[in-house]
């Protein structure tokens, strides 16, 4: 049974074709990177999957949507609010519990937040308010995880300590990536779009950054 699968997926906004005819199967296990130029698709396609396992799925959306009053160690264990009672999530608002806080501290470790564990999140960098958002996606758990470019706002080395940490704790991912040197590293699978259609699909074993620049230059031709 596949993990995502869509057929002849079409979607329009305000009369424009952004995504057109897509069929994906995408199979429990594999880590596929999405890449093209902006707005050919890559986030469209990224939020169609996902809707179809909202449930059981994590996300790390674009804008980190975090509750800038709150801590980092709020802000992550809203991870899980829906697997707990409302007065197990409102106990721990007031007086968070050790173990939660092990936890999450632990998970902050790897993403080398663990020092901001109880900072507000409006105090943040945008690089840090990014892994805080990686941060509660990987406390979610679930049977996959999704990435609208997760490590868009941080540099190389926490770049790949990002995707490491996602790697770890996810057996399926699909990450639209801009940086094709992370996605040919951390993803088995590259899925190259342009204007609004798959247009490379192939594992990144067989794949160098080379042949993926006409992506980027519209240059789709001989792909």
């Amino acid at each position: 049974m596949a993990a995502f699968e869509l057929r002849d997926a079409t979607v329009s906004y305000d009369g424009n074709t952004v995504l057109n005819r897509i069929t994906l199967r995408i199979e429990r296990g594999e880590r596929v990177a999405l890449v093209g130029r902006s707005g050919v698709g890559k986030s469209t396609l990224l939020h169609l999957l996902y809707e179809q396992s909202r449930a059981t799925s994590a996300l790390v959306p674009q804008d980190p949507g975090l509750v800038r009053s709150l801590s980092v160690f709020h802000n992550v264990f809203m991870g899980r609010l829906n697997q707990n009672s409302i007065w197990y999530n409102l106990t721990n608002l007031v007086m968070p519990r050790r173990q939660e806080v092990d936890d999450i501290r632990a998970l902050l470790v790897s993403l080398e937040m663990d020092d901001k564990l109880f900072q507000p999140a409006g105090e943040l960098s945008g690089g840090q308010q990014q892994r805080t958002s990686v941060a509660r996606a990987l406390f979610r758990k679930g049977d996959a995880l999704l990435g609208d470019e997760p490590v868009s706002s941080v540099d190389e080395h926490q770049s790949q300590s990002v995707l490491r940490s996602i790697n770890a704790a996810y057996d399926t991912t699909i990450l639209a990536m801009h940086d094709v040197d992370l996605a040919l590293a951390f993803c088995d699978r590259i899925v190259g779009l342009d204007d609004g259609r798959i247009v490379l699909d192939s594992a990144a074993a067989d794949m160098k950054r080379s042949d993926l620049m006409p992506l980027y230059r519209g240059e789709v031709t001989g792909l």
